[in-house]
């Protein structure tokens, strides 16, 4: 099994023939103060498996502050079927839609651990409020 991509987006689901369908899709956000949380955001991940694969697997995900601390995890068990023909591959996307707390500026990234081993991560940027501007002391010209 291995993972094609993972990003976040603002908007995602399935339509009813099984198509993954992604809206928005980031590695940057801009937020008026920190600590504060981004809502709904949503993870996406497609997993790809083929025959090899079947049986029963553990995700994880791990949301890290630029000081690599875990400040958000979630993880579950999927069973993943013997495709119908062995040859080919199947797709498995997981649609995660979660509020990201953020306590700091920088770097922050999402990391994807499949039956214990990280597997994949997806990076985002986040920029605070600018630095206020000290007030001029003095005249200014001469």
């Amino acid at each position: 099994m291995h993972i094609s991509f993972a990003v976040f987006a603002d908007a995602a689901n399935l339509s009813q023939e099984g198509k993954l369908n992604i809206l928005g899709v980031f590695d940057a956000v801009q937020v008026a103060g920190l600590p504060t949380i981004h809502p709904r955001t949503h993870f996406v991940v497609r997993l790809k498996a083929n025959s090899t694969d079947a049986g029963t697997h553990v995700i994880a995900f791990r949301w890290l502050n630029p000081r690599d601390e875990e400040l958000w995890s979630s993880s579950g068990e999927m069973t993943v079927a013997t495709p119908p023909n062995p040859v080919f591959e199947v797709d498995l996307p997981i649609i995660a839609c979660v509020d990201l707390p953020l306590n700091s500026a920088g770097q922050y990234r999402m990391e994807v651990v499949l039956d214990g081993t990280p597997t994949a991560e997806a990076r985002l940027i986040v920029s605070g409020p600018p630095p206020a501007m000290m007030p001029a002391t003095g005249p200014m010209f001469s």
